[in-house]
């Protein structure tokens, strides 16, 4: 019998708050938290040592943006499979389309409700066991 692996996810943003809002989100998505960090530096590292299978990144960090780490991730194609979540405070059509650009597979807008947090997680994980 095969043994059912959550899908693994590291979370960047460089508010705690909004950080821990995301982490419930994924535990109750069904995923794993492998690592939650506040700056985009960090989110590059532990994206690369990690391979998740899905990365949540805020747009405005410290040290990196998440357009700048997501863009990084698409280059070096180290773990084509992982899937890239895009959350910001900008919504405008432009906004999201900068993000899509980057390589983002999906882009949400804050403020947020939980429940769409856990339906794009769910969505974006849909190809790992549950």
């Amino acid at each position: 019998m095969q043994e059912i692996v959550p899908p693994r996810v590291l979370v960047a943003d460089d508010e705690p708050d909004i950080r821990d809002l995301v982490c419930v989100a994924v535990r109750k998505a069904g995923g794993t938290v492998v690592a939650s960090v506040g700056d985009g530096a960090a989110a590059l590292d532990a994206a690369r040592s990690l391979t998740p299978d899905l990365v949540v990144l805020d747009v405005s960090m410290p040290e990196a943006t998440g357009l700048e780490v997501c863009a990084a991730l698409r280059a070096a194609d180290t773990n084509p499979a992982t899937r890239v979540l895009l959350l910001s405070a900008g919504a405008s059509l432009d906004d999201v389309a900068r993000g899509l650009a980057a390589g983002a597979d999906a882009y949400l807008a804050k403020p947020f409700g939980i429940g769409q947090l856990v339906d794009q997680v769910r969505t974006l994980t849909a190809g790992q066991p549950e």
